[in-house]
């Protein structure tokens, strides 16, 4: 399987309409630390609250939101039950990728006859403001696709969250859209998730990578990317491949206890901005040798930045026919080698960084001998 890209045939149709993402939520064990760190490190704003002073029992939730990205943090509030029993299968994880869908009603119907299993049946949420009717899919893992209709409600987030004003508001950082979510699948599975999101979802897929691309000495993977009709939703799918030793995909799975959601990449308009204020917040990030900066220019041509401060950062660079991106990845955000995040600009280029896929690997492959997992 070679590197590939598909583009969308003019005229195709969009079977499965999705405004775009709604929210992500993590279940995480104590969620109003989490909340903390992601307001003081990456500059999220908490914007409503749901647990049990509202009258929700079992559970509490912490809603963030940076521009287009929301992020809604739950933690179990008694130590049995669904959401306790995740956090300790899995750590701290995303459980809920939420799509913005027209009709939540539909969206489910058209996906459960499709083949989709179904994880929430369609119920509407009233409050003063308003109604949001809200339906849920299962995909790989344990992670969901909530399909979120809130056409006809003007609050915050949604019916049963209290609006919050916080006093502790840090700036933020300069953080725009999701710009895709990367899921991690067992071995032989990549194909059957892909197909699902196909058949099921409208998605198409856009771009693969086999292990020969995406390989060092070490280790390797192959992985697929799909994307929705309107390509604001897009998710890569990695599995792992064959290698002389563990790949960061085996690492993954073992320490997760199964597929899920690996990374998730939002991007910025000034990502030298936005990284050096992540890094004086304490962020911590992947490093690539400094050699990498001595053929930037031959690889990649001419760019807007200087690249003592991307060298300084340890920003990489890349370029496809559209144009080229600068991205990069931060260490996992908890203890459990597991999640973690990428910040991205976009100069046109369409594409995820192949060209830095060698160097990026070899960097998570130093972490993983420094963890003794490689």
């Amino acid at each position: 399987m070679a590197t590939q890209s598909m583009p969308l045939e003019a005229g195709a149709a969009d079977t499965f309409p999705i405004n775009g993402t709604d929210f992500i939520e993590f279940y995480v064990g104590n969620a109003k630390q989490a909340s903390a760190f992601y307001r003081s490190a990456f500059g999220f704003q908490l914007v409503a609250y749901r647990g049990p002073e509202t009258g929700t029992r079992d559970r509490a939730s912490y809603v963030l939101q940076q521009d287009r990205i929301r992020l809604v943090l739950t933690t179990p509030v008694r130590p049995d039950g669904p959401i306790a029993r995740h956090v300790s299968e899995h750590g701290d994880g995303v459980h809920d990728l939420a799509l913005w869908v027209d009709d939540a009603r539909e969206a489910f119907s058209l996906a459960v006859e499709r083949g989709a299993k179904p994880a929430q049946e369609p119920v509407v949420l009233r409050d003063d403001l308003g109604e949001v009717t809200i339906a849920g899919i299962h995909t790989y893992g344990e992670t969901i696709h909530s399909l979120v209709e809130r056409r006809n409600y003007r609050g915050v987030f949604m019916p049963g969250f209290q609006p919050v004003t916080a006093t502790y508001a840090p700036p933020p950082v300069g953080l725009k859209y999701v710009d895709h979510c990367v899921g991690n699948v067992e071995l032989g599975a990549m194909n059957r998730w892909v197909a699902f999101y196909e058949e099921v979802l409208g998605f198409r897929n856009i771009i693969s990578f086999d292990d020969k691309t995406i390989s060092t000495e070490y280790s390797a993977l192959m992985s697929k990317v799909v994307a929705n009709g309107n390509g604001r939703v897009k998710f890569p799918l990695n599995e792992p491949a064959q290698g002389r030793k563990k790949s960061q995909i085996d690492e993954y799975l073992e320490f997760y206890g199964g597929p899920g959601v690996q990374h998730i990449a939002i991007a910025t308009d000034d990502i030298i901005r936005t990284v050096t204020a992540l890094r004086d917040r304490g962020v911590e990030f992947l490093r690539v040798p400094a050699t990498y900066y001595d053929t930037v220019s031959d690889r990649v041509g001419r760019i807007d930045e200087d690249i003592s401060p991307l060298r300084d950062l340890g920003i990489l660079v890349d370029r496809d026919d559209e144009g080229y991106l600068l991205q990069i990845f931060t260490k996992p955000v908890q203890d459990r080698p597991t999640v973690f995040y990428e910040i991205i600009q976009r100069k046109g280029a369409t594409s995820f960084g192949a060209g830095n896929f060698k160097a990026l690997f070899e960097a998570i492959e130093r972490e993983q001998a420094a963890r003794g997992n490689l």
